[in-house]
């Protein structure tokens, strides 16, 4: 067994990763800066907000409070602040995070295209509201309807479609003139979107690596929005979304479980939309990927650090 800490408990990602790790027999202790009920984990802790200047140190007081071997944080707006303070966090506790460089990155969206349109992975295109005098510009440039969102965010958060539609552009054109450059623009990919989940040992590519690729079958906006359910798929189906979300998790040097966001464009051909350097919403659906994190955590594989 196996004394876990796992941040964002009531939220979907650590809600399913506490629950996996509970049906494998190890502790776990959920925390959230919003109340959770008792049975999200075995023990459920309140905490700061990540951009307290308490965070870390409330964290680590839990982990010497209840001996947590494992901490896996879930929550994006933490992952670069946990993934600077990992080395040293605390005696004989491993953190489940890449190393900052890569997570910085994955935290950006605006930054995650560029990455990975340079390391040749195939992104939509994308730019910033200001490389644009206008939406009518951007639709021409970007080839028709439009996905805006914030470059820093967690989840689908404030994702919209800007399109022509029968008010001639009106509405978009008004929530274009409230953007500015903390906002990334891309080309709507209108084909089905996929939520491939991977795991990486190292940051170059390995016989061990895993990826499995989940469809996701309903979102929760309609056409954009967090899955509300996704499927597995396996072989041809799903070969090309896993060699690319392979291929985009490799060009940013991650390691660790990844989530990657990917959909296809209009002629059929897949797109990276974002990474999350962490578990994702859906890991459920491929249990292998905490299984596997558990297998090297325990043999001491994960960084080298562990005996």
């Amino acid at each position: 067994m196996v004394r876990v800490l796992v941040t964002g408990v009531g939220g979907p990602a650590g809600s399913s990763l506490a629950g996996q790790l509970r049906e494998l027999g190890h502790w776990v202790l959920g925390v959230d800066m919003q109340p959770v009920h008792g049975s999200a984990a075995d023990m459920v802790s309140l905490v700061s907000a990540s951009s307290s200047p308490d965070y870390l140190w409330e964290l680590r007081g839990l982990v010497a409070a209840h001996g947590i071997e494992l901490v896996v944080p879930t929550v994006s707006d933490e992952l670069v602040l946990v993934s600077e303070a990992r080395q040293g966090f605390a005696p004989n506790v491993e953190v489940l995070i890449a190393d900052p460089a890569p997570v910085r990155i994955a935290n950006d969206k605006f930054f995650t295209m560029r990455c990975l349109a340079n390391a040749g992975v195939a992104v939509p295109d994308f730019g910033l509201p200001g490389d644009f005098a206008s939406v009518n510009q951007a639709m021409a440039r970007l080839g028709g309807s439009l996905v805006v969102k914030p470059r820093i965010s967690r989840g689908g958060r404030g994702v919209q479609i800007l399109e022509m539609t029968a008010d001639g552009g009106r509405n978009a054109a008004r929530v274009w003139s409230s953007l500015d450059d903390s906002w990334i623009v891309q080309r709507f990919a209108p084909g089905t979107e996929y939520a491939p989940v991977v795991l990486h040992s190292r940051p170059e590519p390995g016989q061990d690596d895993l990826v499995v690729v989940l469809e996701k079958t309903e979102l929760k906006e309609g056409r954009v929005g967090n899955a509300v359910s996704v499927r597995r798929i396996e072989g041809a189906e799903s070969a090309d979304v896993a060699q690319l979300a392979d291929s985009a998790v490799t060009a940013l040097g991650l390691t660790g479980p990844i989530d990657v966001d990917v959909r296809r464009l209009q002629d059929g051909s897949p797109v990276v939309l974002e990474i999350n350097a962490r578990f994702g919403a859906n890991s459920a659906f491929a249990p292998e990927l905490l299984e596997n994190v558990l297998g090297r955590y325990v043999a001491g594989r994960l960084t080298g650090r562990l005996a």
